[in-house]
Order: C-alpha cells, then structure tokens, then sequence
C-alpha cells in the first residue's frame, strides 16, 4: 500500500486563511524542493494566540506575518525544530509582541557536513527561550497545547497537539505531501520509527503539517508511514542477502527507477535504515556504520 499523499490544497501566499474555528494558516512565500509550496505558518486562537513554526525571516513574510497578526496579541511562539524554514522568524516574531520561543533545545547530535543537501538547512543561531520537554502543557487564552518530542527527523524535533480539537501540528515529523527525511547522525531511523508509533497511539482527529495539506484520515496515514519504511528494510535485508555489501549498489538497486542525481540523497536514507537494522541485529559489519562501509546479513 502507497503513502496517500495529498498533492495538492488551497493556499495564497501572504494570506491567512482558518482551516478550523481555532487555527489560521499563513503560507510563507518559499517554495521549493524541501518546503513544497512553502512553510505553514499556524496561528492558534483569537485574540491572545500562539504560533507555530514562523517560517523564515524574508521581508515579504514578515509583513504577511504582521498583517496576518493585527490586532492580536501573541503570547507564545512554538517551533518543531531548527531548520531555517522553521525557525528564524520566531526570535524577531517573540521580541516584536514581548514574548518567549518555545523549542526543545539544541540538536543532541550535531549535523556532520557533506556534500549532499538534504534539508533546507539549519538555523545555526536559533535557541529557544524555553526549553521544553515532553508532555509539557502550554496553556493560553482559550487554548491548551501539549508538547511531544518526536526525534527522528532531527533529534530536537517536536510535534504539538491542540486538546481542544484532538489535532497534531506535526512539523517535518509527518509531512503531507512527502515522506520526511532521516539522515544520520542526527536523524536516527530508531527514534523515527518510535515516535511514529506514539503519533499513531494518540489517535488524533487530524494531523496538520508544516508543508502540505491537512491529513484527514491520521491513523492511516501513518500506517502507511511506517509501513513504507519497515519496506524498504525488507528490500535492503533482500540485496544483501542476494550479496550487494555496499550502499552504493544498494541505492543502485533498489532506486534503479529514479533520477540518479537523487542517488547520493538515497544513500543517506539507506544509511539510515541499515543503522537502525544492524542496531537490532538483524545485519553486521566489521567497521563503523558509514556510507562506504560493507555491510551483511547477520547469520547468528
């Protein structure tokens, strides 16, 4: 069964618009590979609100953020984690209205540099004022959200759920018209997969990521989530089995139908995987975890 992504929904950019009696999206103005047809910006509440994920500091966003925010007053300001099109608008957004940023903190396992781009980048200056942990409740005028780490796709990552409407704002933890990307060191394939499963216990009404649509139908979206991953182990427990070691004629094999400049990305996806698989023995190697190591299956 395929992921049902959502290709498509109604935005303007610079224009706020509700999708709930307590929620307005705002969609910055930055498309692109990573951010899809931009950040979603969530304000919760009416008059005294929070906001989620401000998206990147640019001149045109921050004048759709102000406009969008007039006569209101914020009151917290929440980011899922330090990407730049997350977070560099939170820092101007929280001293413009005299309030704090609220985030996990600090990546505990710092990006390591390369060659191949992944994301839309770190936010290298970004800290929280408050520094949060999981199942903290933020409370508001009219509103409760509650915090929920959910490392994977970084290690900081949070998820945050509105009691009021059952509802998660699910970040780049779970996207609606991509899968999310974990690549190691900070992206762990383990922690990916687990918090999964905790988003998937909590059984909410509807899942509201930071790029794309609103998902409808959570439970099964993110069955599919999980079962696309636990999949494509499958395929790799397969190639190495029929003999492939190295990640290099993994990605050849098992990505053989897309662009090949895509490999490289591949590779870091497939590492990623195998980490997690030889974390519970299912495969082995005689050298640390690494994109040129040769990997095999575990007899034993």
């Amino acid at each position: 069964m395929g992921i049902p992504f959502v290709k498509s929904f109604d935005f303007e950019y610079g224009v706020s618009a509700p999708i709930s009696p307590m929620i307005e999206r705002l969609v910055a103005d930055n498309p692109g590979p990573f951010t899809y047809t931009g950040t979603g910006v969530y304000i919760i509440g009416d008059k005294n609100v929070a906001v989620i994920d401000p998206g990147p500091a640019t001149p045109n966003h921050q004048a759709a953020l102000k406009k969008a925010l007039k006569g209101r007053r914020v009151t917290h300001v929440l980011v899922t984690h330090h990407h730049v099109d997350h977070s560099p608008m939170a820092a101007p957004l929280a001293a413009e209205h005299n309030c704090q940023v609220y985030g996990y903190g600090l990546q505990t396992r710092p990006p390591e540099g390369g060659e191949v781009r992944l994301e839309a980048g770190d936010d290298l200056g970004f800290k929280p004022d408050i520094e949060i942990c999981n199942g903290l409740k933020i409370n508001g005028d009219g509103w409760t959200i509650e915090a929920i780490h959910t490392p994977g796709h970084t290690s900081n990552h949070m998820c945050y759920a509105l009691h009021e409407e059952n509802v998660l704002f699910s970040g780049d933890h779970i996207m609606g018209w991509s899968t999310s990307v974990v690549s190691p060191p900070d992206g762990h394939m383990g922690d990916y997969l687990n918090s999964l499963d905790r988003i998937l216990e909590r059984n909410f009404d509807r899942i509201i990521p930071t790029h794309g649509p609103v998902i409808e139908k959570p439970q099964e979206f993110v069955q599919a989530y999980i079962d696309h991953r636990l999949a494509r182990e499958d395929q790799i427990c397969a190639a190495l089995g029929a003999g492939l070691t190295q990640i290099s004629d993994i990605v050849a094999r098992l990505y053989a139908d897309i662009d090949k400049r895509l490999h490289p990305a591949a590779a870091h996806s497939v590492l990623a995987h195998i980490i997690r698989l030889r974390e519970i023995g299912k495969i082995d190697a005689d050298s640390p975890d690494g994109l040129k190591t040769s990997y095999r299956l575990k007899t034993s």
